[in-house]
């Protein structure tokens, strides 16, 4: 009897329900529904809206047992980092704040001139950005952390509130900045910092175990199937991971979405000087492993200006009309904090453009090719980076997600980097998701199978490096970068 398998996959801006099943030796996917996602300026602050999110998962899984589907096993990942604080009755004390609110600017400096960065690092191995948990949970009222009973991270709470159990998926945790990679638990000095009992944390379980059934009340409210809730690799790049269809070993995967996360998969953490220096992390991944990996932008910078001109172009037509234009003419540090939810995101770049002393663009053309541009060349530095604080070499890169589909930032990264590109699939998160779902069940045996079965599955484009005439833009970008 064919088992019915469903991701739950929740990015920043959309989430999505999808049903997979094994068919004729091939992974077959099918969305049920699709919603947005977003965080509205409320009570002071960038915040999620929680109940329409549950809401939509609901809806979703009504229209699962409308097809007929009578049980299922089901996953949830979403991004990292955010929270919502649980009272001791269940409750929530109020809608999370987004990971872009400026509430944490500049409070890394703050915390570390009190506690050494390089000491976080070598507990945590978890590179410095001001959206993680432990600045949020610095800067949290005070008030609302001593009514907690718990603080769950945004999927542990999704599964919390379907099942009634909670616990704290490794993960995702990882990306609090808070856990320690010897002792495997949230850090008591770091807790005790922050004056945060570590009881409020739920228990740390891996990836690949049952969490519950979804409680009796919302079969009742609603038309749902028999659900078994599974804690999968709760973290959205987790998860990518998993479904990145890689092969070999010497391979790098760039999950490319709002952000773009590039890295390795490793056995054994980094927390060496050059991968402090450089800001890289190690974030926990799934079955015992380690991603390796550098924060960049990523898309986030196109989707804002596409929101900017009214969706006046699709993606596909932007791409298209970058393409007519000169690369490297003007290039950004995506990287750079004004990038990451300034009023503006076109007059951003443009000042920061002027700033700089470059031509300013000013078309949607100009202002597309760009922001290829300049992702192209932070992920070939990145990857070149990689390679020396690893010691190994990267002979191919893996681009999964929205990402994959832009084959003008594929081929430009080809180029740059030097190395094969392969991207596919789209739906890399919620296929690791799913891999995750069937490696729990029985249908298949481990990742590697996984990945196998997605490589029969799915197309995988394949982008050849061409003659490098871009050595110039790298060494423009790096004095960019330095200055």
């Amino acid at each position: 009897m064919m088992k019915n398998y469903v991701a739950i996959d929740i990015g920043a801006s959309s989430g999505r329900l999808l049903l997979g099943n094994i068919r004729d030796g091939k992974l077959v996917l099918s969305e049920i529904h699709r919603f947005k996602n977003g965080f509205t300026f409320r009570d002071g602050h960038d915040r999620w809206d929680m109940d329409s999110l549950i809401h939509e998962i609901f809806t979703g899984l009504e229209k699962v047992k409308q097809m007929g589907i009578s049980a299922c096993t089901l996953g949830i990942d979403t991004w990292g980092v955010d929270y919502v604080l649980v009272d001791s009755a269940g409750n929530k004390l109020g809608d999370p704040v987004s990971y872009r609110d400026s509430r944490t600017a500049g409070k890394i400096s703050v915390l570390t001139s009190e506690y050494p960065k390089d000491y976080i690092y070598k507990k945590t191995g978890i590179q410095f950005l001001e959206l993680n948990t432990l600045y949020q949970l610095y800067v949290e009222d005070k008030n609302l952390i001593a009514a907690a009973d718990k603080i769950l991270l945004i999927p542990d709470y999704i599964g919390f509130i379907l099942t009634g159990k909670q616990v704290a998926e490794t993960t995702n945790s990882s990306t609090t900045q808070m856990l320690n990679l010897r002792e495997q638990l949230f850090d008591s000095d770091l807790l005790e910092h922050l004056g945060i009992d570590p009881c409020k944390f739920a228990e740390l379980r891996d990836a690949g175990t049952h969490l519950g059934k979804l409680k009796p009340e919302w079969r009742e409210k609603f038309d749902l199937p028999e659900t078994d809730v599974i804690t999968v690799a709760t973290h959205d790049t987790a998860s990518a991971v998993v479904g990145t269809p890689a092969k070999g070993e010497n391979w790098a995967f760039l999950s490319s979405g709002t952000w773009s996360l590039l890295g390795m998969e490793l056995r054994t953490p980094i927390t060496s000087e050059l991968a402090f220096q450089e800001n890289y992390t190690n974030e926990w991944g799934a079955y015992g492993t380690y991603r390796f990996l550098k924060n960049i932008m990523g898309l986030w910078i196109v989707q804002e200006i596409a929101r900017l001109t009214g969706y006046k172009y699709s993606f596909s037509e932007m791409a298209q009309l970058a393409e007519k234009e000169e690369f490297f003419v003007s290039i950004i540090d995506v990287n750079d904090d004004r990038f990451n939810n300034p009023d503006n995101m076109i007059e951003e770049i443009q000042a920061y453009c002027r700033d700089t002393g470059q031509p300013v663009p000013e078309s949607i053309g100009e202002l597309t090719n760009c922001v290829y541009g300049s992702l192209a060349l932070c992920y070939a530095q990145a990857l070149q980076k990689m390679k020396e604080i690893t010691s190994k070499e990267i002979d191919a890169l893996y681009i999964v997600g929205g990402g994959s589909n832009v084959a003008t930032l594929n081929q430009l990264t080809a180029n740059l980097a030097g190395i094969k590109v392969y991207a596919g699939p789209q739906e890399a998160t919620a296929i690791g998701n799913l891999s995750v779902q069937l490696i729990t069940e029985g249908e298949i045996g481990s990742v590697q199978d996984a990945r196998d079965l997605i490589r029969e599955s799915f197309e995988i484009k394949e982008f050849i490096p061409e003659q490098m005439k871009e050595t110039k833009a790298l060494e423009s970008y790096a004095a960019l970068i330095r200055n």
